[in-house]
């Protein structure tokens, strides 16, 4: 891999792993410390492997500069006064501590990390924010496209999430025994989050996107390897993102746009990764408690069985179900409504969807469309136009647009 493609590659995955584990060792309260030595690891390298060519192992050159630069920052700064002197008189020694940045170690500063920036004291939004920048190590431009806002707005949320954590002084370390279920309970949910930012974003920087999902796994998979984390919601959540990432070069075309389910070419779905998805959906299920992970992920399962048959809508409709019962939304309340569609035919679903009554939805509107279509082409096209009035995304009205024209050419 040529340097110019090296580089950004090495800052994806190695500037989270140097800021999480700084920040474990200098406190939240120094976190824009951290992120500047590893922003300046990264300057160093580009400014030199230009000059001198790639080192023979550039993650171990990154680790050593990062280290070296941790210990001038100790040693000039008051966090040298802070953190250390202390320490310094009673070994007597003139020796720093050392940056540990070993496997192990890097691990559990990420993990205890994902849970200080998971805290509840800072809103979900910060939280994503958050993760995406010391976890994720993203951009303040690269959030804001994930986002959809300016990098102003993102840089006055993230300061603000920083000062909260930092006034709640709260630790970067495992919460107690008693305390992970439910502060795990808030990570799933911002992972969770994190990875429909990507799937489902109307940005089409196709990069982006996926880089988002794959990010948000790599996080939940840190949970796996942890006896008090590898809980059935964090296998059923893993799970649930490898099939949707099964298909995710099937949902859009070289343009960008995006490819309905029925439309979507099946020999682009990976299959390596729905045999992913079934090995944790097997180990969620040693649980005696099914959470909404667990039947999303049912729902995901299905949608990666290619035969269009009763069988799999109706099982689709159950899980739909049974989901809604542990938590409500708008957008599940549909979706049941178009399996109920496939499972037992329009009439039906017609009948459901007029009760949820969900005017204000442009999804609603697009749904009724999709399900007056052939019974009642006028009902059909007016649904279609309140949907296209009240989407604000390109790539929807698009859609919109498209099955508007299907309807004039049925006419």
């Amino acid at each position: 891999m040529e340097e110019k493609e090296l580089l950004p590659h090495l800052f994806r995955t190695e500037y989270s792993k140097i800021t999480a584990v700084l920040c474990k060792l200098l406190g939240f309260e120094h976190l824009d410390i951290a992120e500047d030595i590893a922003s300046e690891t990264f300057l160093s390298a580009s400014e030199l492997w230009g000059l001198k060519g790639l080192p023979e192992n550039p993650a171990a050159w990154l680790y050593t500069v990062a280290k070296n630069k941790a210990k001038n920052h100790l040693k000039h700064r008051a966090v040298f006064q802070q953190k250390v002197s202390v320490q310094l008189s009673q070994a007597a020694t003139s020796e720093l501590p050392e940056l540990d940045l070993s496997a192990r170690n890097i691990k559990d500063s990420q993990l205890q990390m994902m849970f200080a920036v998971c805290h509840p004291a800072i809103s979900l939004e910060s939280q994503i924010g958050l993760a995406l920048r010391v976890l994720c190590g993203f951009g303040i431009e690269e959030i804001a496209d994930a986002f959809l806002t300016s990098k102003d707005t993102i840089n006055k949320r993230l300061l603000r999430a920083k000062e909260r954590l930092r006034e709640e002084n709260i630790a970067i370390a495992f919460p107690a025994t008693g305390e992970i279920p439910n502060r795990l309970e808030a990570v799933l949910r911002t992972l969770y989050l994190l990875f429909n930012e990507g799937y489902f974003s109307a940005s089409h920087d196709h990069s982006l996107r996926k880089d988002l999902c794959l990010e948000a796994m790599r996080l939940t998979f840190l949970l796996t390897e942890y006896e008090a984390t590898n809980t059935p919601a964090v296998n059923a959540l893993i799970a649930l993102m490898s099939f949707q990432a099964s298909r995710f070069e099937a949902r859009t075309d070289a343009s960008g746009d995006t490819i309905l389910y029925d439309d979507q070419d099946t020999g682009l779905w990976d299959n390596d990764l729905v045999q992913q998805g079934e090995y944790f959906l097997n180990l969620a299920s040693k649980g005696t408690v099914a959470s909404k992970y667990h039947y999303e992920a049912g729902i995901a399962y299905w949608h990666t069985i290619k035969a269009d048959t009763p069988e799999k809508w109706e099982n689709i409709l159950q899980l739909y179900n049974l989901l809604l019962t542990v938590e409500y939304s708008p957008v599940a309340a549909l979706n049941r409504t178009y399996a109920l569609s496939r499972a037992n035919g329009k009439e039906a679903a017609l009948q459901e969807a007029k009760k949820l009554s969900l005017n204000d939805h442009y999804q609603y509107h697009l749904l009724l469309g999709e399900l007056y279509a052939g019974v009642d082409n006028r009902a059909a096209r007016s649904s279609l136009e309140k949907a296209m009035a009240l989407s604000h995304s390109a790539a929807d009205k698009k859609i919109i647009t498209q099955k508007i024209q299907q309807l004039t050419e049925t006419d």
